[in-house]
């Protein structure tokens, strides 16, 4: 029997032969492998594993540093690792909590009932330098669920018990330091001398975990400040602490009690009571010269549905709103940009016809009739509809898209006729303390149904996009989201747990041979952290239902 192996490298393009139980790193040493930034994990087979994943087959390998986004999330999870030793060495009464993404970083609770001190800020900072400095292994085991639960019970970590408990895990895995267990969903750097760059800093009333930016990898990421969508977040974490609901374990168990109608009713109210909200706050602005809606977020934040409720609101308010499909104004295909790779990019603003659209909008808010066009997508052209729109007294005009609160779209209209809205699927509960949910799997995990089923898209063809899709948002729609006179979130406490059947079922769909496969088993096991939920309960106005499917609303 040969102690042989070959590994192809996919960052060299050679196959090397290799002894059988090499480790991903040794690996990394011998063939001298050199990237942008520091090696922080790799790819075996398209799935992510530690650098210190030992190999005994044959295999593809590729070695990745922080700009792919599997790499920057081993880097974030081993920092967050840091973060919690460095406050139970420094400030052991601290209750840490990382809740969400925000400003380009972490946002940090620490359930002290004060604000936190700047010398307890730099203590901590000095802490984390310490434990970095001294590249201290991190040790991962692996046990069954059973010994895992009763040791997180017994360090009053009842939160990570329940999950591992309620989810039905045969065997579970825990890191270790000073004696301490800590639970991550996910792999984690060999030893703390990986990370490199970070901050910390006071940010409202708890800390904020700043990272490095992954196209600068030894520069931090620039804070960004986003008061309204920290509200939204803080909002919705205070409703799930009043319902008991604030981790996916406590979710679990309204499951299995059965108590999970009354989440349902209560999480579908809260967002009717903000779309209300949002339609009365417009009936206001109307009386102020208000005549245009903007509405704008990231690829299935839901806007769509949240457009067809906001126009219920704003009828139940006496003013008739007026649809435009920014689709229509699609430059004509010869016109349209093509991106780095060399594809049409539907996504960028000059994919639209800002001209036409700008002054059908003047003619409209002069009191004119104006007949709207129609972008036929089969032919990559545009004729008119027939339709024929005219802004009456009471009636509003409602732009939805992803460009929607880009000043360029709209520049040729004052600003005081506009009031624009942010819609984000916000995701608040958390696996655990130590793991919250990213509210971009979300946004995939409803991109990915609603694209299998209803736009006949395969599920590696749409997590093939989807970093594509990212760098659009990043480019033409996060930079304004803080200039919404509202923010929607869209997300629902209960939503990971109704997409887990049909997401899984696709998902699986997906070859081991294919490059997406890694992505798609990392969503299949994030999702099985939830227990089932059917969406018979969910009400056919629901939001989710856009994605889901059986909606009252024609899409």
């Amino acid at each position: 029997m040969t102690d042989k192996i070959e590994i192809f490298c996919e960052n060299t393009g050679v196959a090397y032969t290799v002894k059988k139980g090499i480790t991903l790193i040794e690996m990394a040493d011998s063939i001298g492998i050199k990237l942008n930034s520091r090696l922080i994990g790799t790819k075996v087979n398209y799935i992510t594993r530690a650098l210190n994943h030992i190999c005994f087959h044959s295999c593809k390998v590729r070695f990745m540093d922080i700009s792919d986004p599997s790499a920057m999330r081993i880097y974030v999870r081993s920092l967050c690792f840091i973060l919690y030793v460095a406050i139970k060495r420094r400030i052991p009464e601290a209750d840490l909590r990382i809740e969400h993404p925000i400003s380009k970083g972490y946002f940090c609770a620490l359930g002290l009932g004060r604000k936190i001190e700047s010398d307890e800020i730099d203590a901590i900072r000095q802490e984390m330098e310490s434990i970095i400095a001294a590249d201290l292994p991190i040790e991962f085991f692996e046990r069954e669920a059973k010994e895992v639960i009763a040791l997180f019970r017994e360090q009053g970590c009842g939160d990570t018990a329940d999950l591992i408990e309620t989810s039905g895990k045969l065997y579970s895995h825990y890191y270790k330091m000073d004696e301490k267990a800590y639970f991550f969903d996910g792999i984690l750097v060999p030893s703390t001398g990986y990370i490199d760059v970070f901050d910390v800093t006071r940010f409202h009333d708890g800390l904020l975990l700043r990272v490095p930016n992954p196209k600068k990898p030894s520069e931090l990421e620039p804070m960004v400040k986003q008061p309204a969508m920290f509200k939204a977040f803080s909002q919705h974490i205070e409703f799930q602490q009043i319902l008991g609901v604030s981790s996916v374990g406590q979710f679990n168990k309204a499951v299995q009690e059965k108590k999970i109608s009354g989440l349902i009713m209560l999480a579908e109210a809260l967002q009717e009571k903000y779309i209300a909200q949002i339609a009365n706050e417009i009936k206001q602005k109307y009386e102020e010269g208000v005549r245009i809606i903007l509405v704008s977020g990231p690829s299935s934040s839901g806007k769509t549905t949240f457009t067809k409720r906001l126009q219920i609101q704003l009828i139940t308010n006496l003013i008739k709103p007026l649809a435009i499909s920014l689709d229509d104004y699609f430059v004509e295909r010869d016109r349209t940009p093509i991106d780095e790779n060399g594809e049409y990019d539907f996504e960028s603003l000059d994919a639209l016809d800002l001209e036409c659209l700008n002054s059908d909008l003047a003619k409209l808010l002069q009191g004119e009739e104006v007949e709207l066009p129609r972008f036929i997508f089969e032919t990559g052209s545009r004729e008119m509809s027939g339709t024929k729109i005219e802004l009456k007294e009471g009636h509003v005009l409602i732009l939805e898209g992803i460009h929607a609160l880009n000043p360029e779209l709209t520049k040729m209209i004052n600003k005081e006729v506009k009031y624009k809205v942010y819609v984000s699927a916000l995701t608040t509960i958390s696996l655990d303390d130590h793991n919250w949910v990213p509210t971009t799997d979300n946004r995939l995990l409803r991109r990915i149904i609603r694209d299998h089923n209803y736009r006949g898209h395969s599920v590696a063809a749409t997590i093939a996009r989807w970093r594509s899709v990212r760098n659009g948002e990043d480019k033409w729609i996060f930079p304004y989201q803080e200039e919404a006179d509202a923010t929607f979130n869209s997300a629902m406490l209960y939503e990971l747990a109704a997409m887990r059947h049909k997401a899984e079922r696709i998902l699986m769909e997906v070859m081991p041979n294919q490059p997406e496969y890694g992505e798609a088993v990392r969503l299949l096991k994030f999702l099985s952290y939830f227990n089932y939920l059917s969406d018979s309960e969910l009400p056919s106005t629901s939001l989710l239902r856009e994605f889901l499917g059986g909606s009252s609303f024609v899409y």
